[in-house]
């Protein structure tokens, strides 16, 4: 991550130059861990349905709750930029829906720009959010938000009309105003396609490696997740089976009496022990 505090501008300057990481992030422990180990943007993602709500899907997700974790992330972020998800209709219905609800994800939320799912059907939310000063994020390929008309978590623009349409959309969406770009899970050929024929950064997740970035869910790269885990998804650790045994072992301890011990308790000074345990004998 460079010195500087990374912005919507700078990171569409990043195309060509460097490669941009992008990390979830949900509260703001996590927009600090992930900050410091260099993210470039902070995607407070719906996916917090999923891994930080129990929800089976990211469709449920509401505004409020996203203004509420982005409100966290911003806490624990100085320098990556922080991008919130617009949630499930709450952009899709009209223009000036859209503008307002983007509004709430800065003003309330202290987001710095927001996302979208969607191709040429929702440019003119793009480039009305984006009119308003309000840096804007598109996302192609499989967009979670749809999964129900996509009939599930499948691979996207697999075939050459398909492919072609998403290429279109990527133009719609640069043309709209959008920074930068997400590709979820399309081919990798598709992708480099995308990526060398757009003047935005793409960001990609399941896309291959010629994207101009790559972004993962926290959970999922860490492997706090015990859900569904996607092939394209790199575990870089296991921190779910080493939460479960530490805290094995507290329970363990706590069962046997062995926790607390001296080391973990406070002792008391001897002559206000004595006063205490007279004064109770008096009593």
């Amino acid at each position: 991550m460079p010195d500087e505090k990374i912005t919507a501008p700078s990171v569409t300057q990043a195309k060509g130059h460097r490669k941009l990481a992008v990390i979830t992030a949900y509260d703001a422990g996590q927009a600090a861990l992930a900050e410091a180990a260099g993210a470039d943007i902070l995607l407070v993602g719906d996916s917090l349905g999923m891994v930080v709500l129990g929800l089976p899907d990211t469709v449920s997700v509401t505004m409020d709750q996203m203004v509420h974790h982005c409100r966290a992330v911003a806490r624990g972020a100085s320098k990556a930029l922080v991008v919130a998800d617009m949630p499930f209709l709450s952009y899709q219905a009209e223009v000036q829906q859209a503008v307002r609800n983007a509004g709430r994800l800065l003003q309330e939320g202290r987001a710095q720009a927001v996302k979208i799912e969607g191709g040429r059907e929702v440019a003119p939310q793009a480039r009305a959010i984006a009119a308003a000063g309000i840096p804007v994020m598109g996302h192609l390929g499989l967009t979670p938000q749809h999964v129900a008309a996509l009939g599930g978590y499948k691979v996207q623009a697999t075939s050459a009309q398909a492919a072609r349409r998403l290429v279109g959309d990527a133009h719609a969406l640069a043309d709209a105003g959008c920074f930068a770009l997400v590709l979820e899970c399309v081919p990798a050929p598709v992708a480099g396609l995308v990526t060398g024929s757009v003047p935005i950064p793409t960001i990609g997740i399941g896309a291959g490696p010629d994207c101009d970035g790559q972004v993962l869910v926290f959970h999922d790269l860490l492997g706090l997740y015990g859900g569904f885990k996607p092939r394209f998804v790199k575990q870089y650790a296991d921190l779910g089976s080493q939460a479960r045994e530490a805290l094995g072992r507290f329970t363990q301890e706590v069962r046997a009496g062995t926790f607390p011990d001296r080391e973990h308790s406070f002792d008391m000074n001897p002559g206000e022990l004595d006063r205490l345990l007279s004064g109770l004998e008096e009593a």
